[in-house]
């Protein structure tokens, strides 16, 4: 069954705005573990994220070849905004964005694909998904472990939205800069609510299905790829085995950093 992107966006949300609800003035300014940015600046990302879809800054995203580069920008340009004014974009851009791209998602339009600077091209509806992604990334870790507090829980819808971005972009970075390790097919499957197994092949498509054969059997914790699928963690700390040809497999996970 195919994820409610639209009910995931609406859920991270209001995670996200309960969350910002709690901050004291002091934690605005706290230092976030996304690097250079504080609490502050984290919400500012992910309004401006939602914001420049319906700005003239949606043709650098759409069309940059720096997407990491163009987000501290716009960042930058708010680092003197108060907390005030950053939630009160993040609350109203986010709740235009939410009812767009849900109402779009449903439409053939969903279908279309649509640039995102390198990190290639998706159907319109997966931007979304990577809204619900950055959401559900930032928040569980960059922010709540820098403030000191457990991290707010997810479901299997908003997990099955947050991977189907990430297995997207990943087979778009295995396309855009093929390994050239990666000469037999891999399958790796997420165990947990939203999880399931992917099929990797050597010409770097990830699509949903086990490898058959497969040289190795990955096997991890939906819960845990964001964090060790983004690089922020290491894989080997994690709950990963490896079936197969445990060299092989471990070779590639060293290459896997999924922006």
């Amino acid at each position: 069954m195919t994820p409610d992107c639209g009910a995931a966006f609406t859920a991270e949300r209001a995670e996200m705005l309960a969350f910002c609800a709690t901050f004291a003035p002091a934690e605005w300014r706290m230092n976030s573990l996304a690097e250079g940015w504080r609490i502050h600046d984290v919400v500012a990302h992910l309004g401006t994220g939602c914001h420049a879809v319906f700005s003239p800054a949606a043709a650098k995203l759409m069309r940059g070849n720096d997407i990491e580069r163009t987000n501290d920008a716009m960042v930058d340009s708010r680092r003197d905004w108060s907390s005030t004014d950053v939630l009160a974009e993040y609350r109203r851009w986010s709740r235009v964005f939410g009812a767009v791209f849900t109402t779009l998602a449903r439409t053939p339009l969903g279908g279309v694909q649509a640039p995102l600077a390198e990190l290639g091209k998706f159907p319109a509806r997966l931007l979304l998904s990577a809204l619900v992604f950055d959401h559900h990334t930032h928040l569980r870790h960059d922010m709540a472990p820098a403030l000191g507090r457990p991290a707010p829980g997810t479901d299997a819808n908003r997990m099955a939205v947050v991977l189907e971005w990430m297995m997207a972009v990943l087979s778009n970075q295995l396309r855009a800069q093929p390994r050239s390790l990666l000469d037999r097919p891999l399958s790796i499957t997420l165990t947990g609510p939203g999880g399931g197994t992917w099929r990797v092949t050597p010409e770097g498509a990830v699509t949903v299905g086990a490898a058959q054969p497969a040289a190795a059997q990955i096997t991890g914790v939906a819960v845990e790829f964001p964090q060790w699928g983004t690089a922020r963690s290491r894989w080997r700390d994690a709950e990963v085995s490896i079936t197969g040809d445990a060299d092989y497999a471990a070779a590639f996970l060293d290459t896997v950093n999924i922006v």
